[in-house]
């Protein structure tokens, strides 16, 4: 039986300087008591927030406080996003190559999501995690 109650979770937002560590404070905050590690990718993270395993297993939602998100806001920005979309071009042909230069043209007009913003993006798209600046 699932149980009803929200868990209060709080992110450390000056642990998160680039995309490894945001991963890595996911992994303390949501993972802690699983034998295995969420893998570093958005696909991964949006799964986790479904709900089925980890700290959010059998809950029905959480609060997640996100303390000093300006930090991270600004670790996870422009510039370390434009190195993560170009290191998938560079990278191998798993990733759809148009799509991956339409994001780093649009990033660099100003017009485009930083990782940061796509984070946000896939918390709210699940309603029953709360996300709040701490």
């Amino acid at each position: 039986m699932a149980s009803e109650d929200r868990l209060v979770l709080v992110i450390d937002g000056n642990a998160v300087n680039d995309i490894p560590s945001f991963y890595a404070e996911i992994n303390r905050l949501f993972m802690a008591d699983e034998d295995w590690q969420l893998g570093h990718g958005l696909d991964a993270l949006d799964d986790m927030l479904y709900g089925g395993y980890g700290v959010l297993a059998g809950h029905a939602g959480a609060t997640l406080i996100w303390k000093d998100i300006a930090h991270s806001r600004r670790a996870l920005g422009v510039e370390t996003t434009r190195a993560w979309l170009q290191a998938k071009l560079d990278g191998n042909d798993r990733f759809n190559r148009p799509l991956i230069a339409s994001q780093l043209e649009a990033l660099d007009a100003g017009k485009g999501l930083t990782f940061f913003q796509i984070v946000l993006d896939i918390f709210a798209a699940h309603p029953p995690i709360a996300v709040l600046a701490g």
